[in-house]
């Protein structure tokens, strides 16, 4: 078997061996157009790997573990997460290491190189996997080498990647990886040429930084951007960058340092560079007899081609490319730093004093005209919101993702989530939701008198202790069941509160909880792995993640708030159509409200009744098998949540069993015994609080919504991620 192959001895019989992005190179550099020093590390390598340390049958295990059309990208990134640590923690056998090692010895010794994907079908004529794979610049030292090599292989099967081989239909199970080992050019200047404009084919594309690339193609610098003529090179427009910022090697990997003031006031690129750019790109097409995304940079005067790939069609269908967005869901560190600054400081207060200024706003008080111009302002606030939710709350959960992924690099788990254990503890607005319902309940339990007089129906007096309290909790969390997006509106108000602090009331007092002096010895485990000059940026994205997975949660609480002040407006709004007082032509604006006819079909659909079980049968122990989310073993009885209105029907000691766990609905899990979700991933609210609150969790949980009635006795298993149903039991013992 040949290990290492330098580019001058890939042929073309070799295209399948060294994958698209080596073979290209290696085309390149036959035709005399200058490209960094390079090796590939062929496809049977890796095909070795798997096969001698049996991980191919662990990772398609993985992989088939759940319908993959049915798996939300929490759960392909679970998926991921899992297969990744089976590389960071499976060795190579010794007959792959000890020549593979001799090999990058001999070739890179200690110089940097960049350790970048070329599997096959990437960079081909028909598919692009650009973004997809890994890559990693500034690699020294064959152990380092060896190191990334494997995580380069892992990432053929990232989340987005295995979303990108399902939607174009490849066989994930057969898929494979060459891995190229490129010198790293230390670029004083570097950017993309995309050889046709996808929105103008008469134009060419040239965008440009100072330093490496690595800045321009993660989304952190901004890139001046030139559109040229496609068939002359003649330069048509010019967008100036702020040029604040630039890439350069570090002792590890990359870092990112301000731009010198006397570079600022210059683009990277002159207008003759620029030709010459253009002029190789357009070498390169007719090479490749297709327009390029060719990646370059500058060293000393002289272009050097980075790598080169077709311009191709993303694969999916206008109507249903998810792959743009689920993309922007991978951030990178300095991403992430400007989000979160973005989200803490200026976001969440704008949320929190919309939902303030709409309590604020006596709706009785307002003509009919007067509400139907609010109930249209609180219905742009929303949209506007919820747009937001989707564009920037959701991809800063990245944050989770890449502490993650730092923590198992770093440490090299048994477990991959061991991570979570260092976010948990976070003060989530949901919990101190949940506290003041747990100190109104106290209240109850120690005055017979209020709790006689709350379970008969009637009211606490608005100005005593337990009144006031209530009304706080009013104003601050909304009203209950309420559910983010649209679900539906929310009609509990103050009652709902009432009976379930009642229900509070009922349980006993949690023994107190071991302290966590594990979470520091974590903390310590994961700086450990990184130099004395990293330990600030190591720090810095366990910051960073744990603000991240706050989020994840509080997010859906402030989304609520706003939700709920829409739903409070149409209250009042229908309660105005019955009103004779009202103008004829009033009470048609407010009836043609499109808000009103929405919460109208809403309230209907969830008067519907509750679905039969489903037929499809229990395996045969009885069992659904899902994810472990949260360690331990619990039984109780079933309790079935699929509309709001069934929360509040819910007793001390059931296992909540739904869909999925809105924070708006976390309200209930203090009283549960265990959590199971038919959505899945360690990522979602339930799986989130049931592990602050020390319960057993089990997600992505097939079908258990049907398979499982109210008033069933299961048994749920956090550790091994299967709930079970006794059979033959109707009452608890």
């Amino acid at each position: 078997m040949k290990f290492f192959l330098p580019l001058e001895e890939v042929r073309e019989e070799d295209r399948l061996r060294v994958g698209g992005k080596a073979f290209a190179l290696a085309r390149l550099h036959l035709k005399g157009i200058r490209v960094p020093t390079t090796f590939c590390i062929p496809c049977e390598v890796f095909e070795a790997y798997l096969s001698r340390t049996r991980l191919r049958d662990r990772i398609l295990l993985e992989i088939n573990r759940k319908a993959f059309d049915q798996m939300r990208w929490e759960e392909l990134w679970d998926v991921s997460l899992r297969v990744r640590n089976f590389f960071l923690t499976t060795p190579l056998p010794g007959e792959i290491l000890e020549p593979l090692a001799a090999e990058v010895e001999e070739y890179c010794g200690e110089r940097p190189f960049a350790v970048r994907s070329s599997a096959p079908g990437e960079d081909d004529e028909q598919t692009s996997f650009a973004g997809l794979h890994e890559s990693f610049l500034n690699v020294r030292g064959a152990d380092s080498v060896l190191k990334h090599v494997k995580l380069v292989w892992a990432s053929l099967y990232s989340d987005a990647a295995l979303l990108y081989r399902k939607e174009l239909q490849l066989d994930i199970s057969t898929s494979s990886m060459a891995v190229i080992v490129q010198e790293l050019i230390p670029a004083e200047r570097s950017g993309v040429f995309f050889g046709i404009d996808p929105s103008n084919s008469a134009q060419s594309v040239l965008e440009s930084v100072y330093g490496l690339n690595q800045g321009l193609v993660d989304g952190d610098i901004e890139p001046d951007r030139w559109m040229l003529d496609r068939a002359s090179g003649k330069i048509l427009s010019h967008q100036k960058a702020r040029r604040e910022q630039y890439a350069v090697p570090d002792k590890e990997g990359v870092s990112f340092k301000d731009l010198p003031q006397d570079r600022r006031s210059s683009p990277p690129v002159n207008e003759a560079e620029i030709g010459e750019v253009w002029k190789t790109g357009r070498e390169i097409e007719a090479l490749a007899h297709r327009p390029q995304d060719m990646e370059w940079c500058y060293q000393e005067g002289r272009l050097v081609v980075l790598q080169s790939r077709a311009v191709t069609s993303s694969g999916f269908k206008d109507t249903d490319d998810k792959r743009p967005w689920y993309l922007s869901l991978h951030r990178s560190y300095e991403n992430l730093n400007k989000l979160h600054d973005r989200i803490e400081n200026q976001l969440i207060p704008e949320m929190v004093l919309d939902a303030e200024k709409m309590r604020q706003t006596r709706l009785g008080e307002l003509s009919a005209a007067a509400l139907a111009r609010e109930i249209e302002k609180r219905q742009e606030i929303t949209d506007r919101w919820n747009r937001v939710y989707w564009a920037e709350f959701i991809p800063f959960a990245h944050g989770i993702r890449l502490f993650g992924q730092l923590y198992n690099d770093a440490v090299r788990p048994e477990d991959p989530y061991e991570f979570m254990r260092l976010l948990e503890k976070t003060n989530l607005k949901s919990l101190e939701r949940n506290r003041l319902l747990e100190e109104l309940a106290r209240r109850v339990q120690e005055d017979a008198a209020l709790k006689k007089v709350l379970a008969g129906g009637e009211q606490a007096p608005p100005d005593s202790p337990f009144g006031k309290l209530l009304q706080e909790f009013v104003s601050r969390f909304g009203d209950l069941a309420c559910q983010t997006s649209g679900a539906g509106e929310c009609r509990q108000g103050s009652d709902a509160v009432v009976r379930l602090v009642l229900e509070y009331a009922r349980k006993p007092s949690p023994p107190p909880q071991e302290g966590r002096s594990d979470v520091r010895e974590l903390e310590e485990r994961f700086l450990q792995g990184f130099s004395d000059e990293k330990k600030a940026f190591a720090k810095d994205i366990l910051r960073l993640g744990r603000a991240s997975y706050r989020l994840r949660d509080d997010d859906n609480i402030h989304l609520g708030r706003i939700e709920s002040g829409l739903f409070e407006a149409v209250r009042e709004a229908r309660s105005r159509l019955s009103d004779p007082g009202e103008l004829p032509e009033d009470l048609e604006k407010l009836s043609s409200l499109p808000a009103l006819a929405r919460d109208q079909d809403s309230s209907e659909a969830s008067k519907k009744a509750v679905p039969p079980r489903s037929q499809a049968p229990w395996i045969q122990a009885r069992q659904v098998v899902g994810q472990p989310a949260g360690p331990g073993i619990a039984r109780g009885r079933a309790r079935v949540v699929t509309r709001p209105e069934d929360l509040l029907d819910f007793k001390q000691g059931e296992v909540l069993i739904c869909k999925a766990v809105d924070p708006n609905m976390t309200f209930v899990v203090p009283l549960a015994a265990a959590v199971v979700e038919e959505r899945g991933g360690m990522l979602i609210h339930g799986a989130i609080i049931a592990r602050e609150y020390g319960l057993p969790c089990v997600t992505g949980a097939p079908d258990i919504t049907g398979l499982v009635q109210t008033g069933d006795l299961v048994t749920v298993d956090g550790f091994l991620g299967i709930v079970t149903r006794d059979a033959g039991e109707s009452e608890m013992e």
